[in-house]
């Protein structure tokens, strides 16, 4: 069995708690990127390295959604000057719509997911399990099975990053609740996944964070321009389940 000509990135945005962020974020997002390793070493880190060379005159910088947006940390160079503002969220928009990758997210309404089920399953695993299922399908269009496959995670600290390897690993080992085919198709993978710390500069983590919160707000306001989901949606390869 060897390693996948693929590799496996992810990130959440929002709270997989149910009670957390209702009025702001209400939904939890699981965004994973599936790109070959072959495009990610050739193309993806030397393009987004030159980007952050062009506009911050070194590579430390990290990509993070957030901080993009209020403009903090490295990016409060952003502050006060519109245009330059403006042509580095261009750039970046454009760098995403180049790379080829393949996309599964899941977005889950914590408020529906509460109303419909007295003892919901969490965000997290549940999202988690969806996405798995997809990934499993987009990996065997691109004849990875019986391979090992690694997804990479941002570290969230000790404590969850060893609630999310149980639960991923029991997803991985075909365990119930899912259905007998869902079971067998993700079985046919060696799944593993590794946490890194979000200072390791990971350009699949990157854009993984760039991802999951544009689909949370497509979600959350359908009608309101989304310039990054446009992009997202412009792609051939790309996957997104609202739950519920």
């Amino acid at each position: 069995m060897g390693f996948s000509d693929y590799i496996i990135y992810l990130d959440e945005s929002g709270s997989p708690s149910i009670e957390a962020d209702k009025g702001d974020f209400p939904v939890f997002v699981l965004a994973c990127v599936c790109i070959s390793k072959e495009h990610y070493a050739d193309v993806m880190v030397p393009r987004l390295q030159a980007l952050k060379f062009k506009y911050f005159g070194h590579d430390q910088v990290v990509f993070h959604e957030r901080d993009i947006r209020r403009q903090s940390g490295d990016f409060v160079v952003l502050r006060g000057d519109r245009d330059l503002r403006e042509s580095f969220l261009v750039e970046v928009t454009e760098l995403v719509a180049s790379f080829d990758f393949d996309l599964a997210a899941t977005v889950i309404d914590k408020s529906k997911l509460a109303e419909r089920y007295p003892n919901p399953i969490s965000p997290y695993e549940l999202s988690l399990q969806l996405t798995m299922e997809h990934l499993a399908l987009t990996l065997r269009e691109h004849n990875q099975l019986g391979k090992v496959v690694h997804v990479i995670a941002e570290s969230r600290g000790k404590s969850e990053d060893d609630q999310l390897e149980l639960v991923f690993r029991r997803i991985a080992d075909g365990q119930p609740p899912l259905p007998s085919n869902q079971r067998r198709l993700i079985t046919q993978f060696d799944w593993r996944i590794r946490f890194c710390d979000k200072k390791s500069n990971s350009s699949g983590l990157q854009l993984a964070d760039l991802i999951a919160r544009p689909v949370g707000l497509k979600h959350l306001r359908p009608d309101q321009p989304n310039r990054s989901y446009d992009v997202i949606q412009r792609k051939v390869k790309w996957w997104v389940k609202h739950f519920p």
